[in-house]
């Protein structure tokens, strides 16, 4: 099946962008496969995002506008693929970029992995504001049933990677705003991910095609919401899957042990403190032997002794219960 006349429709989720999003649409305008229809969804921006967004609108008609009051990056995207007219959907934050070829190379992916594929990704590249490489991501090449692999930690990365088929997009409800309600909004992205997986395949086109945007006031720079956000996640999965709570307990620890060496480097011990204790609380002996397995000796003492001198009260209050959707349907 040729890809040339296959039409993917391009969701850009846009709240006060003004200083990226004017990037973030040349790289998708100049992408090697033409039948786009682009949709930039301004979530109540009060910036010029929009102005931005008109211009290109101006000068490239495959560009339409929804705008709606702010209500956060999950039912953005939701508002933009259910506008959308295309079977293939394919997801961009409004500071990240795009390789020429990536929408080209990921259609060809999910045409060639047949109906029971529902998501392509590519591997991507953190930028700096200067749009930079600083890291690449590792190269991974998990394909087909890929739910175990998710659970252990988000291979994918990040919410500018994919493209997935409308029947997926469906079946897994879209996005899921009940975790910014909650006030853990970052893990849409692997929650989502997680429900496309329970039903569909992966498929993966090896190369850099992503621009993933780090900036220390972005949404994943609160690691205390951001893990907050993972074990609520977790909870959802282990409610369908409880045969798999090892491998989940597994990317609990992983992430955590990321977000605990992110926080030593960066001095931000605030963090630090509220991740290791979210950990503890949940399950005190997965936050130990987190600590003894990937911090210095000197903070793992340090962190012991502060453990000691906390409260058993404040320790076991427990988190609250968060399930979304119908555990009971699998």
């Amino acid at each position: 099946m040729s890809t040339n006349a296959c039409l993917v429709s391009v969701v850009i989720p846009a709240f006060n962008a003004e200083a990226t999003i004017d990037e973030t649409l040349r790289s998708v305008r100049s992408q090697s496969h033409h039948q786009l229809e682009i949709i930039v969804v301004d979530d109540g921006s009060t910036d010029d995002t929009l102005a931005v967004a008109e211009r290109h609108a101006d000068r490239d008609a495959r560009i339409t506008i929804i705008r709606q009051d702010n209500a956060g990056v999950a039912a953005a995207r939701n508002a933009g693929w259910q506008a959308a007219r295309a079977e293939f959907i394919a997801f961009i934050d409004a500071d990240d970029l795009w390789t020429p070829g990536k929408v080209e190379r990921q259609l060809q992916a999910m045409i060639d992995g047949g109906e029971r594929t529902g998501l392509v990704y590519s591997w991507y590249a953190w930028i700096d504001a200067k749009s930079r490489v600083s890291v690449k991501s590792d190269p991974v090449f998990h394909a087909g049933e890929v739910l175990d692999y998710l659970f252990e930690g988000n291979f994918i990365g990040n919410g500018s990677a994919a493209m997935v088929r409308r029947e997926a997009l469906i079946a897994a409800r879209g996005f899921e705003s009940g975790l910014r309600a909650s006030g853990a909004q970052g893990c849409e992205d692997l929650l989502f991910y997680c429900r496309v997986a329970e039903s569909y395949r992966f498929a993966v086109v090896p190369e850099y095609q992503i621009g993933y945007r780090y900036l220390p006031n972005n949404m994943s720079s609160d690691m205390t919401r951001m893990f907050r956000s993972w074990m609520l996640v977790a909870e959802e999965m282990a409610a369908r899957h409880p045969d798999r709570a090892a491998l989940l307990d597994r990317g609990i620890s992983n992430y955590a042990r990321w977000l605990l060496r992110r926080a030593l480097a960066g001095g931000r011990l605030q963090y630090f403190v509220s991740v290791l204790l979210l950990l503890f609380r949940r399950n005190p002996s997965l936050a130990v032997r987190v600590a003894a397995l990937g911090l210095p000796r000197d903070i793992v003492s340090a962190t012991w002794w502060t453990f000691r001198s906390l409260r058993h009260r404040e320790l076991r209050r427990p988190l609250p219960s968060f399930l979304i959707g119908d555990p009971s349907q699998s």
